[in-house]
């Protein structure tokens, strides 16, 4: 149910091409529901089940039941389980099948076109009601750079990868930017159901979610609100049947209920722990670990890090405002990685004040026993007093005259 806004290229030449930012927090498919159905947008009722044995199943009585695993990835329905079983997503009427298909389930890694090789582990259980769908449109609410406010992408043909529709039959993609004042009025609206092709009294109710849904697009600032799909039903009904949000991590401090809901299991254990010091860290593959202020600089030096011969085993940026406490906990956090063979410190201080990074090393070192070879290179705010702290620790710590003499000594020193 991804986004691969790449595609768009493939539309007609007056439409712009969307660009969005990465973003962290993202979260299942239940607890995107809980959104929408707090906000009063039309959903399926349902239900959960855990691998703790939680189970909300005896109070759900439906004619019709929809058993979907819980991961951060899409292709669930097609995708098979390590135990053999097949597909994230199943059907049934006979309420006594359910727990039966999700205990092969729970505990176990489903494997989709989404995730990694071996698999996500599956800890939630969604049960939800059945609806039989007459149709289904798409719906997407999010932010383009290039306008600089939000737009709506929307489309008749729902229920699919929007990549094919882009791709295939771009005329059945309509793109329109929303005014941020105005937000989404009463036109707009029912221009947009009259385009995913309501009629009658269901184009009203079409035009109606599609206003409650921008209304949560706000509410809990989001920059991007996908239904595939908004569906139209046997009985008459509009209903967001699947639902997947984005959010502006700038808006953590005013969302806290929104990002208290963030799923960490599935993430990197060194990443979280990152966050928690607002540090930004992205492990990967080599054996040089590096902590750098800023972004750029950072990128800068894995590059010549790989110039030179070397491999880089993460993306660190302590960012401008560091204290000593984010410093030791950058290498607590690098040399938990036990690919790191050599750490390499590289700051040039502008806002950074060399000698808090020059603190911060050597009281790291001072409560932890470093196995691996520490070069640093520190230039800029109070460089020289950062030297002076280093020389008097008597801690074995490799200084560099600069960033391409720093690389070399590191490659070296494995």
């Amino acid at each position: 149910m991804s986004l691969l806004w790449k595609s768009f290229k493939k539309l007609p030449a007056q439409t712009n091409i969307i660009k969005v930012p990465a973003r962290f927090l993202n979260l299942l498919e239940y607890q995107s529901k809980n959104l929408l159905r707090s906000n009063g947008v039309a959903i399926q009722d349902f239900c959960m089940i855990d691998e703790n044995g939680a189970s909300e199943l005896d109070k759900f009585n439906v004619n019709e039941y929809v058993i979907k695993a819980q991961i951060l990835a899409g292709g669930r329905g097609k995708g098979h389980f390590d135990n053999g079983f097949k597909g994230g997503v199943h059907i049934t009427k006979n309420r006594d099948d359910v727990l039966g298909i999700a205990n092969k389930m729970l505990g176990h890694k489903l494997i989709t076109k989404q995730t990694p090789k071996e698999g996500i582990p599956v800890k939630k259980i969604m049960i939800a009601q059945s609806v039989n769908i007459k149709r289904e449109t798409y719906v997407c609410i999010l932010m383009d750079r290039q306008r600089n406010g939000p737009v709506i992408i929307a489309s008749p043909a729902g229920g699919m990868d929007i990549e094919g529709v882009a791709e295939k039959t771009p005329h059945l993609l309509k793109n329109v930017p929303i005014d941020i004042f105005q937000g989404v009025t009463d036109k707009m609206a029912d221009e947009l159901a009259d385009f995913l092709e309501f009629k009658g009294e269901l184009k009203t109710k079409a035009a109606n979610e599609i206003k409650k849904l921008w209304k949560l697009f706000l509410a809990v600032d989001a920059t991007q609100l996908e239904i595939n799909p908004l569906v139209e039903t046997d009985d008459q009904q509009v209903i967001s049947v699947d639902a997947k949000l984005n959010f502006d991590d700038n808006a953590q401090y005013r969302q806290k209920a929104v990002f208290d809901m963030d799923d960490t299991t599935e993430s990197d254990p060194r990443e979280v722990e990152a966050s928690k010091y607002n540090l930004n860290y992205i492990g990967m593959t080599g054996n040089i670990g590096c902590l750098v202020n800023g972004a750029g600089l950072a990128m800068a030096t894995m590059d010549i890090i790989k110039l030179h011969g070397g491999d880089p085993a993460n993306f660190l940026d302590v960012g401008g405002s560091v204290k000593e406490d984010q410093v030791r906990a950058a290498f607590k956090i690098i040399t938990s990685d036990e690919k790191v063979k050599a750490v390499l410190v590289n700051v040039f201080g502008g806002i950074v004040n060399c000698a808090t990074i020059a603190n911060g090393i050597v009281g790291a070192l001072q409560t932890m026993k470093l196995k691996v070879p520490l070069i640093v290179r520190l230039e800029g705010t109070n460089a020289v007093e950062a030297r002076k702290i280093i020389d008097r620790s008597g801690l074995p710590i490799i200084t560099a005259e600069d960033l391409d003499d720093a690389a070399k000594k590191a490659v070296k020193s494995i």
